[in-house]
């Protein structure tokens, strides 16, 4: 399949159009691209992909119940914890990872989560394209791009041990703080 639609969009969608109902993206399978108006990290460059990912994820033994809408909307106001592109962009952008409920998930808070969205609202920029067996694609484009802001099967990228590290470190700092009161008071009254 062509991978132009990813590579050269014809239109990049901002969060405030994917997540108006009706949302123009597709409750389909299919690969995304993200782009970057400003970047979280100096030394990458705004206006370009940086980052793909696909909906439904493909396991071994099942394959995920997401779809594209799922997904590309979950990026732009879910949280770290169920996000690897919000993970990254968090770290990247300084927030402050930290264990919530009952310390397994990490997430970067309540008013860190509000301002992430914020500045994706802000900066991210999103194109897709459906496609039956979207995992074959992703490893297409992530082995012929630069993709900066993909771990997983990424290893030859530049920026790859960077990453990695940064976000290694955060979730190291992360496990030596307490888990969030914030968080820790929500589960309660609920």
């Amino acid at each position: 399949m062509d991978p132009a639609p990813i590579t050269k969009p014809e239109r990049l969608w901002s969060a405030q159009e994917v997540l108006r109902r009706p949302s123009p993206v597709p409750a389909a399978a299919g690969v995304y691209g993200w782009y970057f108006e400003e970047t979280p990290y100096a030394d990458l460059a705004a206006g370009r992909l940086l980052y793909v990912g696909i909906a439904p994820r493909y396991m071994a033994n099942r394959t995920s119940t997401q779809n594209l809408r799922k997904r590309v909307r979950y990026h732009y106001r879910g949280n770290a914890a169920g996000s690897t592109l919000r993970l990254t962009l968090g770290c990247l952008l300084g927030l402050e990872l930290r264990r919530v409920g009952s310390g397994k998930r990490m997430t970067f808070g309540k008013d860190g989560e509000a301002a992430l969205s914020q500045w994706m609202a802000e900066n991210a920029r999103v194109c897709w394209i459906e496609q039956d067996e979207p995992w074959t694609m992703e490893s297409e484009l992530i082995s012929e791009l630069d993709l900066p802001l993909n771990l997983d099967q990424n290893h030859h990228n530049a920026f790859h041990g960077h990453l990695k590290e940064l976000r290694a470190q955060a979730r190291q700092r992360a496990r030596e703080l307490p888990i969030s009161a914030e968080r820790r008071r929500a589960d309660i009254s609920s």
